[in-house]
């Protein structure tokens, strides 16, 4: 698709607004609907051995419909809370047949966080493992549901729980298809819902710019609290593509998903921004069918090489304005650009607008905060006084007549000439780690809600190649260890949320103004005592290479072998470059799964000193 700033009037050209170009919302449902019509013995889902055609998905949603109908209605809220798998894709077409609204939590929702969405939204019950649901919901009545529990990330079982619903909780609005959880800084997440329609427009860009078909496999690899997993989903049964639903393995190792890529024929995929830029960095695989990569949720920092035969897509595009929004397209070129791509042009129906404190369009090429208006705007929060706060209608001016609601996206961008938005960072206290949107104030909040904290407050650093991790700084209101109130806050956040390090402060430095000097805070961090630290005189060449490697990636020079990898905070960015580092430097291409089933760091590096061939004298 070529892309031309609108010229319906003259101030277009001198501000910055850009328009997609027109279109009109379609439909979502009722297209997968034809497809079990037209072609009822297509492959639907391919699991592994198992492939399940339309007609099969068809008839089991179906079954998952009629026994949740007598109890959730039309408008329901329900919390799903699997992971990637033929289960979640069979949950959200029977949903969607009753008119409930999906709410994806995720397979391994953390309890206090999903207690706190019970208790201010009106769910009406949570599908999931029982044995990973909140404690009101665990012992609370429970309908078996006749859903597959075989395949990749099978549930063992799953339910139906209901329990007491609160008295005047939220409910979603008229008309939503789906509600999300974004980050708030009130310490509790927030639900964003969007109407069938505003999908639609994104799913009929994602068609036409892909050429997603019969025939094609379209990847189930987005994590599922992760709102880009719904255009995955979505776009396979809308199109007649088969979905594909990504072993676990996928998101923590490189190597794993260019093997998958290759092993499954994806055809076309949607990946985090942090999985795909490693891959930039080394040889693209040749023997991939793999045409079109749809890349997001974080900045992107590297362009694709000559090498490279996908067209890559960086898109943009917050969950308030149904997850993609703008795109930049690119095929490997041999030009040797290393600036950054920038977020691009509005999809068909979208308009975007940079714009001053007071709302107004800036000039083009100055910055200013992106506005998004258009068909793709979520019908707003669950919380009404939060959607008037961001969700506004725009001042009077000849290049915004035609606009009627704008969502404020408090993001920092630049419209160059031809219409193409540069991001810039953020305005506000929200950051980005692994490619998920953290609001620092509800980490902060989490922290606080233990009684061993007077107050937290918690920065973000980032390394030399632009990993970002999180440093929680907390007044203690009493001695306090550092890994019991890492292990509290789990129970509150996601696991991107999770701080790699906690330093205790007896006070805060503030700045000028009496606020709370956070650059300070982080230059100022105390140093961990060099006591604290594993004696490696008698250290193996896997132990160094490891315990090294995780105390830079993790900013944590305290870590020891006897440290289990993800409760120091190891996450699957942060596990794909300690794979990389260890592939470089030994020609061990270790698996992602070695490094998260062992006991510890020792464990791990155990394996490497087992596969370490001792290389001929002299060579």
């Amino acid at each position: 698709m070529i892309y031309s700033p609108s010229l319906a009037d003259t101030t277009s050209t001198v501000v910055s607004v850009a328009h997609g170009p027109a279109v009109e919302p379609t439909t979502v449902v009722a297209r997968f609907e034809d497809r079990v019509r037209l072609a009822p013995q297509a492959p639907a889902v391919i699991d592994g051995a198992r492939t399940w055609t339309y007609e099969e998905l068809s008839t089991a949603a179906e079954r998952v419909a009629a026994t949740l109908r007598e109890r959730v209605r039309p408008g329901d809220l329900v919390g799903v809370c699997l992971d990637r798998s033929t289960a979640l894709v069979v949950t959200a077409v029977a949903l969607a047949r009753i008119g409930a609204v999906y709410l994806p939590l995720g397979p391994r929702p953390g309890e206090r966080r999903t207690q706190a969405v019970t208790e201010d939204l009106d769910v009406a019950c949570l599908i999931g493992d029982p044995a990973v649901l909140p404690t009101a919901h665990r012992d609370g009545e429970h309908v078996p549901l006749p859903l597959p529990i075989d395949g990749v990330n099978a549930p063992a079982g799953a339910v139906a729980a209901f329990a007491d619903r609160p008295q005047g909780a939220r409910r979603a609005p008229e008309g939503a298809l789906y509600a999300v959880l974004t980050s708030g800084s009130t310490g509790r997440p927030k639900a964003v819902a969007v109407a069938e329609a505003s999908l639609s427009v994104a799913l009929d860009w994602y068609r036409a710019a892909t050429g997603l078909a019969p025939g094609d496999r379209q990847s189930l690899l987005i994590g599922i609290a992760f709102d880009p997993h719904l255009l995955e989903l979505w776009a396979g049964l809308t199109s007649g593509a088969a979905l594909v639903p990504a072993p676990d393995d996928t998101r923590w190792d490189a190597g794993v998903l260019t093997d998958w890529w290759r092993d499954a024929a994806v055809t076309v995929c949607v990946a985090a921004t942090p999985t795909v830029e490693p891959l930039l960095e080394r040889p693209w695989p040749q023997d991939l069918k793999l045409r079109h990569l749809v890349v997001g949720g974080d900045r992107m920092r590297r362009r694709p090489g000559p090498d490279v035969t996908a067209t890559v897509h960086n898109a943009y595009g917050p969950a308030e304005a149904t997850v993609v929004t703008t795109t930049y397209a690119m095929r490997g070129t041999a030009t040797g650009d290393t600036t950054p791509p920038p977020i691009g042009t509005p999809l068909p129906g979208v308009t975007v607008v940079v714009t001053d404190d007071d709302g107004l369009p800036v000039a083009r090429g100055q910055d200013g905060e992106l506005r998004i208006g258009g068909h793709c705007l979520a019908l707003g929060y669950l919380d009404p006084e939060l959607t008037a706060e961001r969700f506004t209608t725009p001042p009077r001016h000849p290049a915004l007549e035609a606009v009627g609601r704008l969502y404020r996206t408090g993001d920092r961008v630049r419209m160059g000439a031809d219409g193409s938005l540069e991001f810039l960072g953020r305005l506000d206290n929200q950051v980005k780690i692994s490619g998920v949107r953290i609001e620092l104030g509800e980490v902060e909040a989490a922290f606080e809600q233990d009684a061993r904290v007077r107050t937290a407050v918690v920065t973000v650093q980032r390394d030399g190649s632009g990993l970002a991790r999180l440093v929680a700084h907390v007044k203690p209101a009493e001695s306090t260890a550092p890994g019991d109130l890492l292990d509290a806050v789990r129970a509150w956040l996601p696991e991107q949320a999770v701080p790699a390090a906690v330093h205790f402060v007896d006070a805060y430095p503030l700045d000028a103004n009496g606020k709370v000097d956070r650059a300070a805070l982080t230059t100022d961090a105390p140093a961990v005592p060099a006591a604290q630290a594993d004696d490696l005189t008698d250290a193996t060449p896997g132990e160094r290479l490891v315990l090294a490697t995780v105390r830079e990636l993790l900013g944590r020079p305290a870590t020891v072998l006897g440290d289990n990898f993800t409760d120091i905070g190891g996450t699957s960015v942060v596990a794909a470059r300690l794979l990389a580092v260890v592939e470089r430097e030994t020609g061990i291409r270790p698996r992602a799964h070695e490094l998260l089933r062992s006991t510890d760091l020792r464990a791990f590096a155990a394996v490497l000193d087992q596969r370490q061939t001792p290389r001929p004298a002299g060579a």
